[in-house]
């Protein structure tokens, strides 16, 4: 039988059902697109964790309710505490949604993360991470953070370095809107399911009484279809992409970019151009270090590095983009961040560097993780 149990306020914000050996975690704040809350993410982990110990449980499924996975991290909260001057509060959210990102990247049970809907910036990574994710028609991801003045966090300078290419890249910098097809083709997603088949393929999993991933894959499998990819997609131009979005520098993808618009008229061109130019120049070039930085990382190395970039974001010693860019998008909702530095080339080497260095202070530390053990072959590739 189903058995759903929420009791507080902030356990309504994550319902819980379980199915025999099977746990169904969804986000439940569908006004807010389901986005991250600090009690949201402390639920998860600690679910998680249970979870793992408990030799009754052996799949986890998360999904949204209303028409997001989940839209992000609820960072506008994060941005209230750090207008008081408590920059530490958003510090201790990033800490915690970083540890819950590795978690799910090493758990040893498969989670299926369904994904019929919204999935940006946090979404992804309490997603992406996991063993299955399941698109569909209605599936629309996004990693937005450089119109934000953020970067891609949530451990994707992991995931986003190694789609094919230099594709990360492109998704990475650009904010770029990927619909589930396209999701699919580039590894994002591991199946497509019809969103009229979502209900057929929940029950199976709720039957299934096995933590073994080819079970669970060839049961998803059943549902799954091949979709098509529409023809104005960016994952035809790969070739393009990779040309262009594998220079050095944001500078020189920006020249490479306004050379291919003079060769071809083509407003995929123009519009990734419009993208990269109304981005923050600051994330840009520190978005861009990072991925190729994740490159050659497992994903904890990832996750430490960001949560050192994340933290002299909230300090905003060398830029305060991430508050404008809320401001802008996010609370005055006028579409129209003053950054500053205002220009690629006012964004030096050093600025750079700094994003990426420990911070001082005694109390600071970087993010530590647990020891892991039992870790599936899958998990153990990730380190």
């Amino acid at each position: 039988m189903a058995l759903l149990t929420s009791t507080k306020p902030d356990e309504d914000q994550v319902l819980v059902e379980e199915r025999s050996s099977a746990r169904i975690l969804t986000l439940n704040r569908p006004r807010q697109l389901n986005a991250l809350s600090f009690q949201m993410v402390s639920r998860l982990l600690k679910l998680f964790f249970v979870y793992e110990e408990d030799s009754n449980v052996k799949l986890v499924i998360v999904k949204g309710k209303g028409r997001a996975f989940c839209a992000g991290g609820d960072v506008a909260a994060v941005v209230r505490d750090c207008s008081i001057g408590d920059w530490r509060s958003g510090a201790n959210y990033f800490q915690k949604e970083y540890l819950l990102n590795y978690i799910m990247a090493t758990y040893c049970k498969p989670q299926v993360s369904i994904l019929n809907g919204i999935v940006m910036g946090g979404g992804a990574g309490a997603s992406i991470h996991g063993r299955f994710r399941v698109a569909t028609e209605n599936s629309v991801f996004a990693m937005p953070e450089t119109g934000l003045g953020l970067f891609p966090d949530v451990g994707a300078s992991y995931f986003l370095s190694r789609l094919q290419g230099f594709f990360g890249e492109y998704v990475g910098l650009t904010g770029a809107r990927l619909d589930g097809a396209e999701m699919l083709a580039c590894g994002l997603a591991t199946h497509f399911v019809p969103s009229v088949s979502l209900s057929l393929l929940e029950e199976a999993l709720h039957k299934l009484d096995s933590s073994d991933p080819a079970i669970v894959s060839a049961t998803i499998d059943k549902y799954s279809q091949q979709p098509y990819l529409k023809e104005q997609s960016a994952y035809h131009r790969l070739d393009l992409i990779d040309r262009c979005f594998s220079r050095r520098t944001v500078e020189d993808i920006l020249s490479a970019l306004e050379r291919e618009a003079l060769n071809k008229n083509d407003d995929w061109i123009s519009a990734t151009i419009k993208s990269l130019k109304q981005a923050s120049p600051t994330s840009l070039k520190v978005s861009l270090r990072s991925i190729r930085q994740g490159r050659l990382q497992g994903v904890g190395q990832c996750l430490v590095r960001e949560y050192r970039m994340v933290c002299h974001i909230l300090q905003g010693k060398v830029s305060r983009d991430f508050f404008e860019g809320c401001r802008a998008i996010l609370l005055d909702k006028d579409k129209n961040p003053k950054w500053e530095p205002s220009k690629l080339e006012l964004v030096s080497e050093d600025m750079v560097d700094s994003y990426f260095s420990m911070l001082d202070g005694e109390d600071w530390e970087d993010l530590k993780f647990p020891a892991r053990s039992n870790l599936p072959v899958s998990a153990i590739a990730k380190l």
